[in-house]
């Protein structure tokens, strides 16, 4: 089984290289012939490795060793077990949509052998990640999904927001990457290796242990270490207060939209902390950090989706949300359930991206809600497959997300840690507020009079377009029938019972007619409303204002500091004294010295009578 392992990883990699260094002899057809060619083959290759851990078969062991340092090994190495199997098959059955999709959405872009080297790349990095067995192979991996979602957000470099997008991604993660590079290196300093088995294996005999993070206070070791790696989670799965790149990164083209909100660079952190599991369950303090930042993340990024009338940054809230979600979970010690939703998540949110982009298309790249109308018609199946994504993301019994989330709030409503409370009230809110700005996308684009260009009428888009739209409907509907665990309630056509009967389905409904009612019935309601809330709307219409705070906390404040060393710096110190100071000093010199060498043999006679007579004196004195 080991060659089938490196075939996962190691295929889309052939294909990303073939792809980018050969993309012009290979051609178009070419370039996206070997890297889909190459995430197929990853994709048969993980359901084959899924099927084979499902039958009792895992694997943990080293493929290569890069170098022993004090007896530390440095390996290059896969951990296949449940988690990793169940990732692999999510990122390389959605990354294999999206490179389906891409032939359709790039068709005339120059860059397209650019960009499927890199959509290839993604994919590889990704894998590195999840297959995993040490913490230097995760920090790899980590920080080349980091890396090539750079290179994709800003793939149209010719636009300076998609420059200004892709920079942000990287300097926000970077501050994410800090405490994550932090976390690692105290598990180096304190368990002597970085395999996760033996770390986890020693961690609950340094349960006890404390550090001094601040002289004269003592942190438990494990805490710091959980908070810290927390925080590069914080960064890659954009929770709150490192949100802000995530809905500028919208700049890039759909398809990485798509894969990157839906599957893989998002979803690191949470596959992170739940792979870490056996270190976060010795540490209530660092639960109790996840657990409300995951509440506070999942209910005020979706109130921002309510504002928001770019489709794309509407499903880009609804991410961040959904992460939300998935952050409590893993707070609340709900790890399967965390993975779980991760999936179902993977599946609708690919969808509703890919349906954005197939409406993006046909209104000729429109992206404003507010020019769209009546797409249901001349879209029928970007329409219904976008309806079955929206369905599922808001929970309706019977859907994936309704599987996934329901436990998730159960989860949440049990927890017994310090801010359980909280976090369960966000994430029950929270169902109303996704089910009103989901179905307002949907009412706004699809329903309702046509807003949009009639000199260019929309049509469906083609089927390399609509192909992956229906096929990530199908997992959309069924994927939490055949992957959920009922043990406890006897069958999930229970489960569904006792979902029609809960709080989060009367208030899913709630929002839908709300939505209804504000988006088709009374239409000038929504603008009287926002007017009657003045400062609060405009307060999460402008994001909670971290933009802003941002942009003078650090970025002002750097070019202060900038500005400072530059001008006391390099021109008042370096080239006021260092440089020119140092030239007049010796011109000063030069010009005293030019005084005695005139070069006029009368004025060196008189100087050297003078000096007889001061020597005669000075002699004479003694």
């Amino acid at each position: 089984m080991k060659a089938v392992y490196l075939l996962a990883p190691l295929a889309p990699l052939a294909g990303a290289i073939l792809a980018g260094l050969f993309g012009r002899a290979l051609g178009r057809a070419g370039a996206h012939t070997v890297t889909i060619v190459g995430v197929l083959a990853s994709f048969v290759a993980s359901c084959w490795i899924l099927a084979d851990v499902l039958q009792g078969n895992t694997f943990n062991g080293s493929v290569y060793t890069w170098l022993t340092s004090s007896g530390v090994r440095l390996e290059i190495g896969f951990l296949i077990d449940r988690l990793s199997a169940l990732m692999m098959v999510v990122v390389t059955f959605v990354s294999l949509m999206v490179h389906v999709y891409t032939i359709g959405y790039m068709a005339e872009d120059p860059g397209y052998q650019r960009f499927f080297a890199y959509i290839s790349l993604f994919t590889f990095s990704m894998l590195m990640l999840v297959m995993a067995n040490n913490f230097l192979q995760l920090f790899f991996g980590w920080e080349a999904v980091g890396l090539v979602s750079y290179l994709l957000i800003g793939f149209w470099y010719t636009r300076p927001t998609a420059i200004h997008a892709n920079l942000k991604a990287f300097l926000v993660n970077r501050v994410g990457d800090f405490g994550f590079i932090l976390g690692i290196g105290l598990v180096l300093a304190h368990f002597g290796s970085l395999d996760y088995t033996q770390v986890f294996g020693q961690a609950p005999a340094l349960a006890g242990r404390t550090i001094e993070v601040l002289p004269g206070s003592g942190w438990l070791l494990l805490s710091v270490i959980c908070i810290c790696l927390f925080i590069g989670a914080m960064g890659k799965s954009a929770q709150f207060p490192l949100h802000v790149w995530l809905p500028d990164s919208m700049e890039g083209p759909t398809p990485i939209s798509a894969l990157i909100h839906a599957a893989t660079m998002v979803t690191a952190g949470i596959f992170m902390v739940a792979r870490m599991a056996p270190l976060y369950e010795l540490s209530p303090t660092a639960r109790s950090v996840v657990l409300v930042i995951g509440g506070i993340t999942a209910l005020s990024m979706a109130l921002v989706a309510l504002t928001q009338y770019d489709i794309k940054r509407v499903i880009a809230y609804s991410t961040l949300s959904q992460l939300g979600y998935m952050t409590v979970a893993l707070g609340a010690s709900a790890y399967s359930v965390a993975i779980f939703h991760l999936m179902t998540h993977a599946f609708f949110k690919a969808l509703l991206f890919l349906g954005a982009g197939s409406v993006i298309i046909a209104l000729h790249h429109e992206q404003d809600m507010r020019r769209m109308g009546g797409l249901s018609r001349t879209m029928p199946i970007t329409y219904w497959t976008v309806l079955i994504g929206a369905i599922s993301s808001v929970g309706i019994p019977g859907f994936a997300g309704f599987f996934s989330k329901d436990l998730i709030i159960e989860a949440a409503r049990h927890a017994m840690i310090p801010g359980a409370g909280f976090a369960y009230v966000s994430v029950l809110l929270c169902v109303f507020v996704t089910a009103a700005y989901t179905f307002r996308m949907v009412f706004m684009a699809f329903h309702g009079l046509p807003r949009f260009d009639a000199a260019h009428p929309p049509h469906e888009s083609p089927k390399v377009v609509t192909v992956p739209l229906v096929l990530l409907a199908i997992p959309s509907v069924f994927a939490g029938w055949l992957v959920g665990d009922f043990a406890d309630v006897g069958s999930p056509w229970t489960f569904v019972a006792h979902g029609l009967v809960s709080p989060p389905f009367w208030l899913a409904l709630a929002g839908i007619v709300v939505a209804y009612v504000l988006y088709r019935l009374r239409t000038d309601l929504p603008k009287r409303i926002a007017m009657r809330l003045g400062p609060l709307y405009a307060v999460v219409e402008r994001k909670y204002g971290f933009d802003e705070l941002y942009a003078w906390l650090f970025g002002a404040g750097a070019r202060m500091l900038g500005t400072g060393l530059w001008k006391a710096g390099d021109q008042t110190f370096i080239d006021g004294l260092a440089v020119n100071g140092s030239a007049r000093v010796v011109g000063w010199f030069s010009a005293l010295a030019s005084l005695l060498q005139s070069g006029m043999i009368y004025r060196y006679a008189s100087a050297m009578l003078l000096g007889v007579v001061l020597m005669t004196y000075w002699f004479l004195g003694t």
